[in-house]
């Protein structure tokens, strides 16, 4: 009997990405806060692409959206985590973009359950104004001892993070 080969455990993954930093840019989708900050969002694209680094995102539109842009006009990778079963339903049902990504998992998860998948993912989070939904994803990375980064003012849940970290005393 032939002796049975398998695959490394790694082989689905390609070689420069396993060790590329991985850094989700977490952020509102819509609201008040994406025209204040999406000129940040883009330019915190630009700068992960810049320095070799994966861009992770929710692959939504509004804060992940920009980071995703600036991220793919200086070379990029980006890789947007989707809330959908399927890319048909991903355009078709969520409405949300397929542009600036280098590829879209799907998840179908509820969302505290793909928030969950996309933290782990990264090395690092950074948010980015924000709702209920970036406040879950810090916590998550908070908790997991990611290395975080916020860029706070006009407003947003990243403006809370100095407060959470005083209060949660783990600074």
């Amino acid at each position: 009997m032939p002796k049975k080969k398998t695959a490394p455990k790694t082989a689905s993954i390609p070689y420069r990405l396993q060790h590329q930093y991985k850094i989700c840019v977490s952020g509102a989708a819509a609201g008040e806060t994406v025209e204040a900050d999406k000129d940040k969002a883009y330019e915190i694209g630009r700068q992960i692409a810049l320095q070799g680094a994966v861009l992770l995102t929710g692959a939504t539109t509004g804060i992940p959206f920009y980071a995703a842009k600036g991220n793919y006009e200086c070379g990029g990778i980006a890789i947007g985590l989707s809330p959908a079963a399927t890319i048909k339903e991903h355009v078709n049902a969520y409405k949300l973009p397929i542009a600036y990504h280098e590829s879209s998992s799907t998840r179908a998860l509820i969302t505290a359950g793909a928030n969950l998948l996309l933290t782990r993912s990264a090395d690092a989070v950074i948010t980015i104004g924000g709702r209920m939904g970036s406040l879950n994803e810090f916590t998550i990375a908070f908790e997991d001892q990611k290395t975080l980064g916020s860029c706070w003012d006009p407003g947003g849940i990243a403006d809370e993070i100095p407060h959470l970290l005083h209060t949660a005393k783990k600074n």
